[in-house]
C-alpha cells in the first residue's frame, strides 16, 4: 500500500494560533484528505513547540508558570484546529514524555557516533527565531525577519558537527533533485549549501526550559533540536522501530519559508549524523502578506491591524469555515507569498462560491425539483460534459501531487464552469419534462458528484452537504478516487433536495 505522511511544522506556543499558522495548516489537511481519498494510508501530524527562551518569556510576562502556559496555549491551537475542521491523525506536544524519550535517544546517538563536542558560543541571537545569527547574516545588527535588536550571547554549548556533512548534504541535493519543492525554494537552501556549513550550537545553560541533556544534565537542548525531532517522535523513534521504517520514507514537511535551513540543510544533517535517511521531501511555502508584510506574531501592518482581528475563529464567525478554507487554499500558491486581505475572501466568497458553486447546484436542485419530480436522472455516457470533467479530474490529480491545491481548485472550478455553461446552452428550465431534459439533468447532476469528490478535500462540510442534497449515500471522503472519479457513476434515481442557499450572497460593510 502507497503511504503519505505529511507535517506542518510545530507552532511555538508562545501565543494563540493566527491566520498564518492556519494556511499551513488547512494546506497540510487538505493534501492528507486527498491522499486519503487516493486509498494511501495517511498520516498527518501537527502540534505545538512548547520549549526555548520565547515561551518562557511569555509565560513569565503574563504570570503563569511555561508548564501552565503551554497547557493554555495548546489549548488555543486545538481549539483553532477542531474549528478549521483539521482532521489531524497526532497532535504533538514537545512537553509530552514520549517526546523527551525520543530526542535523548536520537541526539544521543548522534553524540555516541561523534557528531557532538563542547565549546563556547560568542554571537547573536533573536529570542523570536530562537535562532543564532552572524553580524554578517543579520540586517546591521538586527533580525531579519523580526526587524528587532539581536542580543549579544555567550555560553558554553554543545555543538553539532554540521560542517561535516557538507558533501554528503550538497551530494544528497545533487541526487534528489525533488528533495525540496518548489525549485526557487530548493536553489536557496542548495545556495546556502554550497556557500559553506559551519557547526553549530544545540544546547543551553542559560535556561531550563527544555529537554535535558543526558550526558550533561547542566545543558537543555536548544529548541530547534529539540523541536525537529518531532516528526520521528509521532512514529515510534526509540520505541517502534517497525513504525519507523513503515512512515519515514513517506515523510513530506510542509513549512514556511522563514526555517527553510532548519528543515533542509540542519535537519537532513542530523538524521545522516545518526544513521537515518533524511525526510523525503520537504515543500517550502511563502508568507500571507498584510500590507506588503509578513503576517506574523510579531509585526503589526495595515494601520495597525492586530492578530488578534485576523484570529482564524474570529474569520469563521464572518464568513464560515469552508470559505476560509477554499479561499486560503485557491487564493495564493503553496511556494509564493500572497497578500491577505478580508476583501479577498469576500471576493471569493462571492465570486467563486456563490455565483458559481453555489449556483449550479440551486440550478440543478431546483429544475430536477420542479420537473423530474424531485428524483435525479443518470447521465449520458457520451454526454459533451464528459471531456471537461476527465480533463478537470486528471489536472486536479497531477496537481494535488506536486502540492499545488490552487491549481487542482482551479481545473475543479473549470468543470463548474463549463456545467454552468452547458445548463445555459440546454436552458433546461425552458424544457418540457422528459427524456432530453432527463439526459441534461442526469449530465449536471454527474457533473456536481464529481466537483464534490474534488473540492471535498478543500470544503469537507459544504461537499457532505452537495452529496446529500443529490441524493447520494455517505460523504465524499468516503470514496476511492479511482472507482468513483470516473463519469457515468451517478447511479439516477436518487431524491434531490433543493435546499438553502449553500452560500448565501455577502455585502461588504465599505
Amino acid at each position: 500500500m502507497r503511504r503519505f505522511y505529511i507535517t506542518t511544522p510545530i507552532y511555538y506556543a508562545n501565543d494563540a494560533p493566527h491566520v498564518g499558522s492556519a494556511y499551513t495548516t488547512v494546506n497540510a489537511d487538505a493534501l492528507a484528505r486527498w491522499h486519503r481519498l487516493l486509498g494511501d494510508e495517511t498520516k498527518f501530524l501537527t502540534g505545538v513547540d512548547e520549549h526555548g527562551q520565547k515561551v518562557a518569556d511569555a509565560a513569565e510576562k503574563s504570570g503563569f508558570s511555561p508548564h501552565d502556559w503551554t497547557e493554555r496555549m495548546s489549548a488555543r491551537f486545538l481549539e483553532a484546529w477542531d474549528a478549521l475542521g483539521i482532521q489531524y491523525d497526532d497532535f504533538i506536544r514537545t512537553t509530552e514524555p514520549r517526546h523527551h524519550e525520543s530526542v535523548q535517544k536520537f541526539l544521543g546517538t548522534i553524540y555516541d557516533n561523534g557528531y557532538i563536542y563542547k565549546d563556547v558560543y560568542q554571537g547573536l541571537y533573536c529570542v523570536s527565531c530562537e535562532d543564532y545569527y552572524t553580524i554578517e547574516s543579520s540586517d546591521q545588527g538586527r533580525c531579519p525577519i523580526h526587524g528587532s535588536d539581536l542580543t549579544e550571547m555567550e555560553e558554553e554549548n554543545w555543538f553539532f558537527k554540521l560542517s561535516a556533512f557538507e558533501d554528503r548534504l550538497i551530494e544528497y541535493f545533487d541526487a534528489h533533485p525533488d528533495f525540496v519543492t518548489p525549485e526557487t525554494k530548493r536553489n536557496e537552501a542548495y545556495s546556502f549549501l554550497k556557500s559553506g556549513l559551519k557547526d553549530i550550537s544545540i544546547t543551553r545553560t542559560s535556561i531550563s526550559w527544555g529537554v535535558p541533556v543526558p550526558w550533561d544534565e547542566r545543558h537543555v537542548f536548544y529548541v530547534w533540536y529539540d523541536a525537529l525531532i518531532n516528526y520521528l517522535t509521532a512514529i515510534g523513534y526509540g520505541r517502534d522501530d517497525d513504525e519507523v521504517e513503515k512512515w519515514w520514507p513517506s515523510s513530506h514537511h510542509l513549512i514556511g519559508k522563514e526555517i527553510i535551513r532548519f528543515h533542509c540543510v540542519w535537519w537532513p544533517a542530523m538524521c545522516m549524523a545518526a544513521g537515518l535517511e533524511p525526510p523525503s521531501h520537504v515543500h517550502v511555502g511563502g508568507w500571507l502578506l498584510i500590507g506588503g508584510q509578513k503576517l506574523g506574531k510579531t509585526m503589526a501592518a495595515n494601520g495597525g491591524l492586530k492578530l488578534t482581528d485576523i484570529a482564524p475563529i474570529t474569520l469563521i464567525e464572518e464568513f464560515g469555515v469552508d470559505p476560509l478554507r477554499y479561499y486560503l487554499l485557491r487564493e495564493t500558491a503553496l511556494g509564493n507569498d500572497g497578500e491577505f486581505s478580508l476583501e479577498g475572501i469576500l471576493a471569493r466568497y462571492n465570486t467563486d462560491l456563490a455565483n458559481n458553486l453555489g449556483n449550479l447546484v440551486a440550478r440543478v436542485t431546483t429544475v430536477v425539483n420542479s420537473k423530474c419530480a424531485g428524483v435525479g436522472p443518470a447521465p449520458q455516457l457520451e454526454s459533451t460534459l464528459r471531456a471537461d470533467a476527465e480533463t478537470a479530474i486528471s489536472e486536479s490529480a497531477a496537481a494535488w501531487q506536486r502540492f499545488a491545491p490552487q491549481s487542482a481548485l482551479e481545473a475543479t472550478w473549470r468543470l463548474i464552469g463549463s456545467t454552468n455553461a452547458y445548463l445555459e446552452q440546454h436552458a433546461p428550465w425552458k424544457m418540457e419534462s422528459g427524456a432530453a431534459l432527463d439526459a441534461v439533468m442526469g449530465d449536471a447532476l454527474e457533473a456536481i458528484r464529481l466537483v464534490a469528490i474534488l473540492s471535498s478535500p478543500a470544503m469537507p462540510g459544504v461537499c457532505d452537504e452537495i452529496w446529500r442534497r443529490i441524493g447520494l449515500d455517505g460523504s465524499p471522503a468516503d470514496q476511492i478516487l479511482e472507482k468513483s472519479a470516473v463519469w457515468g457513476r451517478y447511479p439516477g434515481g436518487r431524491t434531490v433536495v433543493k435546499g438553502d442557499p449553500l452560500f448565501p450572497r455577502m455585502k461588504s460593510d465599505a
